[in-house]
């Protein structure tokens, strides 16, 4: 599951299909990345990165308690 997609989409109160529609994709999509059931390209993680005004890791790099030590 992408907590930090969900989280940062909520934050600024938009529905899964306004972010679907500003990195040009289906809503069905953006639920599936949500639910860690898809796995978008790199030109699509960028997108939204982008129009989150947020770096790739913000959004999508999960860290490993094992690779923190």
């Amino acid at each position: 599951m992408n907590m930090k997609l969900k989280l940062a989409r909520v934050a600024k109160n938009w529905s899964q299909q306004e972010l679907a529609e500003r990195v040009e994709v289906t809503r069905q999509t953006i639920g599936l990345i949500e639910k860690g059931q898809f796995n978008p390209s790199l030109q699509l993680c960028i997108r939204i990165a982008r129009v989150f005004g947020k770096t790739l890791d913000q959004l999508f790099w999960e860290v490993n308690e094992n690779e923190q030590k």
